[in-house]
């Protein structure tokens, strides 16, 4: 995998995980939502800010997200739609 495909990988990863939609991760790191799907769909590049920010919000470190998937691990699901009740 290249780094952009581990990149789209780990974020999708834990943000689903964390159970929040690509527009709450955008909103609480200060980014776009366009940016967080161009991640995901491995079309753009970000800098080092973008990722700490990202990273931040999703609890880990930026080199967590480009750890390699482990052997035969599925591709993440997409967070339910809809508002969760609290």
């Amino acid at each position: 995998m290249t780094p952009r495909d581990l990149l789209a990988w780990n974020v999708k990863k834990l943000r689903v995980k964390r159970g929040l939609s690509q527009e709450r991760l955008a909103l609480e790191a200060g980014l776009e939502r366009v940016s967080i799907s161009q991640i995901e769909r491995k079309l753009v590049n970000l800098g080092i800010g973008s990722l700490g920010k990202i990273a931040s919000v999703l609890g880990c470190d930026i080199l967590e997200l480009f750890v390699k998937p482990a052997m035969g691990e599925q591709q993440p699901d997409n967070v339910r739609r809809g508002r969760r009740s609290l």
